[in-house]
């Protein structure tokens, strides 16, 4: 993995199985979430889709990436996945296709975030719901504890998008 290497250079798999180009939202802060439709801190979609709908036309993007690896707590296809995070907690931000976030099978993408970021287990996700916010010039990521509740983010979010 290349130190040049940016946020921008990544291409993702959004449920719809559409390919997203990261290089699309260049210059945008984006919040990547890693989810799960059946976790203790699922709840945490509701507060998510409200910085969503707050921040997102002041150019923030919010990913969701679900992800399995953590207790079996998104068991669910990628469609059935969307339907539960849309009717249960009204996610209207892009949903990806579930991803690995750790190990020999994890997503180019969270092994690029990691490596940019360390937590309390190295540069291992610990949990579901561990977030990353990664600033316009898409190399600067800071990483937020799955237990951060994402409303906590709006300071740094709005200096993200203050830059």
């Amino acid at each position: 993995m290349s130190n040049n290497q940016s946020f921008s250079d990544f291409t993702i798999t959004l449920a719809s199985g559409e390919n997203f180009d990261m290089d699309t939202v260049k210059d945008r802060p984006i919040l990547v979430v890693n989810t799960a439709t059946k976790c203790g801190l699922t709840p945490q979609f509701d507060a998510l889709e409200e910085l969503w709908q707050e921040y997102r036309d002041q150019g923030l993007m919010i990913l969701g990436f679900p992800c399995n690896q953590f207790g079996n707590q998104n068991p669910e296809s990628d469609e059935e996945t969307t339907e539960v995070c849309r009717m249960n907690h009204g996610v209207t931000f892009p949903l990806t296709k579930k991803v690995d976030v750790n190990g020999d099978d994890a997503d180019p993408l969270f092994v690029w975030l990691r490596s940019q970021t360390k937590g309390l287990l190295g540069d291992k996700v610990k949990w579901n719901f561990t977030k990353f916010l990664v600033q316009r010039d898409g190399k600067t990521v800071k990483r937020f504890a799955p237990t951060t509740k994402p409303e906590s983010l709006r300071k740094d979010i709005e200096a993200a998008l203050a830059k």
